[in-house]
């Protein structure tokens, strides 16, 4: 906790922002995008936007890997739970909207659906039942799939598959960069992926997209030097990658996780939630551990789903083309006890963050 304060410091947050202010006067616009869910929570728990000169917009991207699952991945892990595979996934999954119902709605069913904190609880589910068949729902970007490919290559007992879908954050982030109505002028790169991908996936957007881009922390000081660190790159004219989040990660990243990554995972094609399908984004089993595979396994057919409810603006939020405020649903018909789209029910969602932390009624 002491160790902490100092990235809480008043004193030294004026100072950057001041010097924030100096850099941002007399520019145009500056639109920064951050693509994690732990960076917008700290951005509006802390207040930071308020503390930003009025030209320095700062956009939530892409950053909360339940929000971008799409629905007819959610709609095959019900599918599987509801013809008597144990479901065994992460609690934000379980709100998560399918094409018209979710894994809770199933479970409210009879389905066999439990919250595990790890890959490896689950596999220990299936060890101790072994008269049972289980599937893990594998959600999440670069942070959380080196834990999965770690107990597909172990070996698992054979009554356990896995379904993926891990996503990963830089082909994302290219979509965000060649889309022209964000017309970005610089990125906040999520710290924990970076600690597993290091900085050289990064690379073309200073180097191609001429976009400045930061890794950063997750205190208030790390936000607001990253986006110090920006405004200087934009006022010099010289794009580069810089890495704020020195002491966590290293310049190649975890290695070994991302030799475990490419040993069980190909990348191939995957759907985003309000993206659409972005090339080079998603992991798949490799054919070596394709036994694992659930799809495979219980050969699922889910053809198409209902990615947003009638009424949601999740997908505009999700690419940061609007603020939660602007969608007509929320804290109105939908509300973090009631969550009509995805951006409302995982702790990482732009409008759970919003409206969790900004003293909206209804909470």
């Amino acid at each position: 906790m002491i160790g902490n304060l100092k990235f809480r410091d008043a004193g030294l947050a004026r100072r950057i922002v001041e010097r924030i202010h100096r850099l941002a006067s007399g520019q145009d616009v500056i639109k920064i995008c951050h693509v994690c869910g732990t960076h917008e929570w700290t951005i509006t728990h802390y207040g930071i936007r308020s503390l930003l000169p009025s030209n320095v917009e700062v956009i939530a991207g892409p950053g909360c890997p339940v929000c971008i699952t799409p629905a007819s991945e959610i709609d095959e892990a019900i599918q599987l739970a509801l013809n008597g595979v144990v479901i065994a996934c992460f609690g934000d999954v379980l709100r998560v909207p399918g094409s018209s119902m979710s894994l809770l709605d199933a479970k409210a069913e009879g389905a066999d659906v439990r919250v595990v904190y790890s890959v490896s609880d689950a596999v220990k589910m299936a060890e101790r039942e072994s008269n049972r068949q289980f599937a893990f729902f594998a959600i999440g970007f670069e942070t959380t799939a080196p834990s999965t490919a770690v107990e597909i290559i172990k070996g698992p007992p054979r009554n356990i598959s896995f379904l993926i879908s891990h996503r990963l954050i830089p082909p994302a982030m290219k979509l965000l960069a060649e889309m022209e109505e964000l017309s970005l002028n610089g990125f906040i790169a999520p710290g924990h992926v970076s600690t597993i991908i290091g900085l050289k996936p990064y690379r073309i957007f200073p180097e191609y997209y001429r976009i400045p881009t930061v890794i950063a922390g997750f205190e208030p000081l790390d936000v607001l030097f990253a986006i110090y660190m920006i405004l200087r790159q934009l006022r010099m004219g010289k794009p580069r990658l810089e890495n704020e989040y020195v002491r966590a990660v290293l310049p190649e990243g975890n290695v070994r996780a991302q030799r475990l990554m490419d040993a069980a995972f190909e990348v191939v094609d995957g759907g985003w939630r309000g993206l659409g399908r972005i090339r080079d984004s998603a992991l798949k089993i490799r054919g070596k551990y394709e036994g694992y595979d659930s799809r495979l396994k219980y050969n699922i057919k889910v053809e198409r789903g209902v990615d947003i409810p009638a009424g949601c603006k999740c997908h505009l939020i999700i690419v940061g083309r609007i603020r939660p405020t602007e969608c007509p649903l929320f804290m109105k018909a939908c509300t973090p006890q009631n969550p009509v789209g995805p951006c409302m029910v995982s702790m990482e969602g732009t409008c759970r963050i919003w409206a969790k932390n900004m003293g909206f009624s209804g909470d």
